[in-house]
């Protein structure tokens, strides 16, 4: 049975606005969760499906990379409410199959919304849109391969085809992926990271060694101080508030920094217990910093400051001297730069009261354990790099890191992001790694470094890159300056998309364009060796099984291990040395070889197989050792403070998530946590703001970033007087993303700064 499909896209026109709640879950999110499911699956599909997310023998939660615990018993629900979204929008019963395309030119569909086109369900056949041609039509597996390999055998040298993943891919394919990219010869391999969390991994990898964070979910049961800075985990990794308040039962204090306030951060009532369901929940945030956007990086000095003070009154109370003196080095150096702070500096860039600041630091002075989270508040400014420094710099002196309940906590937002990047989807990957693939196989690798995701529109705009490849994701509404980048995608010989579901890349064409139908995590992987599961890694380094048991949308698609053995067979010919026949068969055949390529993955088929899985080495974390940097030891570092200047007239802007959607994928067009319903064209302004701007509540404008080379429209946003930070603003993306340049991206880190855009409100 399949269900219909709206026929026609959800406008504006009815938009309403509310009260922002100020808690999060509880029967509301049950009832979303349900609503969404009966929907899309139906109930007894939906009933089927649910109860074996996140379960050991089911199927991981496509919508984020918060963990399980290990070693421990599993609720009978393991799921949030959009992970309920994700897997139903996946599950759907609703399929886009050729009579589909037949009835709907690309032109067409190139006018409908993001909501519409992933509303209209599964895809189920390999198509096809010819140059010249007006539909998408059917093409065989086979003859799709042919095209592709066709095509990258023209170009006049590997580098001139672009390979991006997004983070749903298994470590499996991702594994596969870069060694069929690599084979070819290219490090072209851009990802999903390059726009999150590549700030992250910059700064960590340089302070402490390793671009990952250094706690376990255990550690959340033993911390005494959580900081949460820059994340809305309520809407986007809402199991984390299960974390927070078991942390709050057991006498932890939280803080929240960010520039608006989160109903997920104010007060949780978790649907799994009494006190979510009838009575107030629980309240979660100890003290809320309203800080403006891009000041954290002076909030996080302002406390080293005051540390160090303190310390100064008072020696070896307040820095961990011990592990400093051992374990680190450039102590003296971030000393006297944070000695010589510009407190006026500091007021400017956070906004915040002189109090509120120094409560932080005394809450930070007075923890012995002490976890600091973050996500893309922080990774999508010009200093992000900088900024997350910062926050090393105040963890090391402390010497929260290493031990229980301490240590660095950037939250991942998709679901096997970091297990793709540790299986070598990266463009610029280690010769440990590099040595060891050419070693294990038998191919000789590239060393030069390849494109990551703004360098490869930039390379597709210049003429530079005529092939674009996707496995996953939604490149044309993911990336930043949306004109830019769709004229990038359109003046490609060749773009081919691995998807699930309809989305903007498919109606962005390149001058040939594929569309891939690839299983989705909840279905059943059946290949010549029987049933196969995959396997992922979460936020928190823990490797473990996912299997999916409904049955496919279609006998037509293919997993996405056998899509890339197919085309590396296609492209790279019989005679090649890697068995990649074999690899489609059987997947432990795929799993022996990263146990000798990727380090800390031996006798990783045995491993995985345990209930939890298992846990990748982090010496920081496991020994306080820090053998990824020159010195062996963790870095203090001296940065520059960086305060955001904006014109009078103007707000600084960032793009975030609505609560009915996940990344690109837009479940609805409520947003109920802030009070908005059936629309997304808002923008959220401070009521004195728009006082002083003379912009009425309610009114219709424009949004116009302002950038060296142009300017860039965003048209008809409904403003929405919202109690952010003064002087700043917010409205979803993908919607806004046609707001941030292509070259305004983090200094180090290459990401686009979405959150530090400075625009003006122009009457319509």
């Amino acid at each position: 049975m399949t269900r219909e499909a709206p026929d026609a896209d959800v406008t504006e026109d009815g938009l309403t606005t509310g009260e922002p709640k100020t808690y999060a879950a509880g029967i509301p999110g049950i009832a979303a969760s349900l609503q969404h499911g009966f929907a899309e699956m139906g109930v007894v599909r939906t009933a089927r499906t649910l109860r074996i997310i996140n379960q050991r023998e089911g199927f991981d939660c496509p919508g984020c990379a918060w963990p399980e615990g290990q070693g421990k018993h599993r609720k009978a629900v393991e799921f949030c409410e959009n992970g309920a979204k994700a897997v139903a929008e996946e599950a759907t019963l609703r399929r886009v199959g050729p009579a589909f395309f037949a009835a709907h030119p690309v032109a067409e569909l190139a006018e409908r919304t993001d909501h519409w086109l992933g509303k209209q369900g599964r895809l189920t056949h390999p198509m096809v849109l010819r140059p010249g041609a007006s539909h998408y039509a059917p093409i065989s597996w086979d003859n799709a391969f042919a095209l592709i390999a066709e095509h990258l055998r023209e170009l006049s040298t590997p580098d001139e085809a672009v390979f991006y993943t997004s983070g749903r891919t298994s470590n499996e394919a991702a594994f596969l992926y870069q060694l069929l990219v690599r084979s070819f010869g290219t490090n072209n391999l851009p990802d999903c990271s390059n726009m999150c969390h590549e700030s992250s991994g910059a700064a960590l990898s340089q302070t402490t060694g390793i671009g990952k964070g250094s706690v376990s979910l255990a550690d959340f049961e033993q911390a005494d101080l959580i900081v949460v800075v820059g994340q809305n985990p309520g809407t986007n990794h809402p199991r984390m508030l299960a974390a927070l308040e078991d942390a709050k039962r057991r006498g932890a204090k939280v803080v929240a920094v960010n520039p608006l306030p989160e109903a997920g951060l104010l007060r949780f009532k978790n649907p799994q217990n009494a006190r979510g369901l009838v009575g107030r929940g629980t309240e979660l945030a100890d003290e809320f910093l309203q800080i403006r956007l891009g000041g954290d990086q002076a909030l996080f000095q302002a406390v080293g400051n005051l540390l160090l003070r303190w310390e100064d009154a008072r020696p070896g109370t307040v820095i961990d001297r011990a592990f400093v003196d051992s374990a680190t080095e450039g102590f003296d150096r971030w000393a006297e730069h944070v000695r010589a702070l510009d407190w006026d500096a500091v007021a400017t860039a956070t906004g915040l009261p002189h109090e509120q600041v120094e409560a932080l630091a005394r809450l930070v002075a007075g923890s012995d354990r002490m976890i600091v989270c973050w996500a893309m508040g922080l990774t999508q400014h010009k200093h992000a790099v900088a900024t997350i420094r910062e926050i090393a710099n105040v963890v090391l002196a402390r010497g929260m890191i290493g031990k229980p309940g301490a240590g660095l906590c950037p939250v991942r937002g998709h679901s096997n992001v970091q297990g793709d990047r540790t299986m070598g989807i990266w463009e610029k990957m280690p010769e440990t790694f590099l040595a060891a693939l050419e070693a294990e196989f038998g191919v000789p690798v590239p060393r030069a470094h390849g494109h990551d995701t703004v360098s490869a529109i930039r390379a597709m705009r210049d003429g530079k890159a005529s092939v674009f490849m996707a496995v996953g994701g939604n490149f044309a509404a993911a990336t930043p300056d949306t004109e830019v980048t769709e004229a990038a995608l359109r003046s490609c010989a060749l773009t081919v998309q691995v998807s699930t579901k309809l989305n903007r890349s498919h109606v962005v064409p390149g001058r040939t364009a594929l569309i891939l139908p690839t299983l989705g995590r909840t279905e059943r992987d059946a290949q010549a060796g029987g049933d196969q599961f995959v396997t992922v890694e979460d936020s928190m380094s823990v490797v473990h099984r996912s299997r999916g048991r409904l049955d496919p949308a279609s006998p037509h698609l293919r997993s996405e291990v056998a899509i890339i053995c197919g085309l590396a067979e296609a492209l790279l010919g019989p005679d090649h040395p890697v068995p990649w026949a074999e690899f489609i068969s059987d997947y432990d055949r795929i799993r022996d070889r990263i146990s000798r390529v990727v380090p800390g993955c031996a006798d990783y088929n045995s491993r995985v197989r345990t209930p939890d899985g298992f846990v990748l080495p982090h010496a920081p974390r496991d020994a306080r050792e820090f053998r990824g940097t020159v010195s062996g030891k963790a870095r203090f570092t001296a940065n520059e403070l960086t305060v955001l200047e904006v014109p009078a007239g103007r707000l600084l802007l960032q793009t975030l998530r609505s609560h009915d959607q996940y990344n690109t994928t837009i479940y609805g067009m409520d947003d109920r946590y802030r009070g908005i319903k059936d629309g997304r064209r808002v923008v959220f302004v401070n009521p004195d703001d728009l006082r002083d701007l003379g912009v009425a509540d309610g009114s219709v404008v424009d949004l116009v970033s302002e950038w060296a080379d142009r300017e860039r429209r965003a048209e008809r946003f409904r403003v929405v007087g919202y109690p952010t930070a003064r002087g700043c603003a917010a409205a979803y993306f993908p919607e806004a993303n046609a707001l941030v340049p292509l070259d305004s991206v983090a200094a180090e880190s290459g990401t686009p700064t979405s959150k530090s855009l400075i625009v003006r409100l122009e009457p319509v």
